[in-house]
């Protein structure tokens, strides 16, 4: 049983690390789209991009902690749960308040082909990580692994409203697509992280 329990842990770590590393290369990419088109919506899609490592970088602390002393792994647990969701409120936050400004001021975002690219890119990478994390955090009991494959399944929803603003833009020059992309973006991200903390406190009453 501990072997076993090794294992998952082990593949919960290398999950965990590619996670990390995917990305920051999505992100910067996606930002320095942004950054040349104006785009709101991938400019939220790069920073959910950060949040998703940062969520990922919680998730080892927390599958390191059990590994070096297995009794606080269900302290580290609730504490690793409720950093992941607060990652989801502050980014949603900042990208509500980028997409409102950039509606009231009328701001024309560019076509971006890299943020299309990336999207792209990203749907075909990311739920097949979503699934394995899942799969992992289901034989492990543990929430934390879970509350972060719905982060990331959460950025396969993120990367199609996201495309769809973009293609939007770029075919028919819908500038506006672009902020409701990001408004939509903002929605599902409230709804990963009341998910995240409902999920948490499911777990403390049971």
């Amino acid at each position: 049983m501990l072997a076993e329990r090794r294992e998952l842990l082990r593949r919960a770590l290398v999950l965990g690390y590619f996670t990390v590393a995917w990305n920051v290369v999505e992100g910067v990419v996606a930002v320095v789209g942004a950054a040349a088109s104006g785009s709101r919506a991938l400019l939220g899609f790069g920073l959910d991009s950060f949040v998703e490592s940062l969520s990922a970088g919680v998730l080892i602390w927390r599958l390191r902690a059990e590994r070096m002393d297995p009794e606080r792994a269900e302290q580290v647990e609730h504490q690793a749960v409720r950093v992941i969701g607060l990652t989801f409120f502050a980014l949603a936050a900042f990208v509500a308040v980028e997409s409102v400004r950039s509606l009231a001021a009328a701001n024309e975002p560019d076509s971006s082909p890299v943020g299309i690219a990336i999207t792209v890119v990203s749907l075909i990478v990311m739920p097949v990580l979503a699934r394995q994390k899942r799969a992992v955090g289901v034989a492990m009991g543990s929430q934390a692994v879970k509350a972060d494959s719905t982060q990331t399944r959460a950025c396969v929803y993120l990367s199609v409203v996201v495309l769809v603003g973009l293609a939007l833009n770029t075919l028919f020059g819908w500038w506006w697509a672009d902020s409701v992309a990001a408004l939509i973006v903002v929605a599902l991200l409230l709804r990963e992280g009341w998910d995240a903390f409902h999920a948490e406190s499911v777990d403390d009453c049971c």
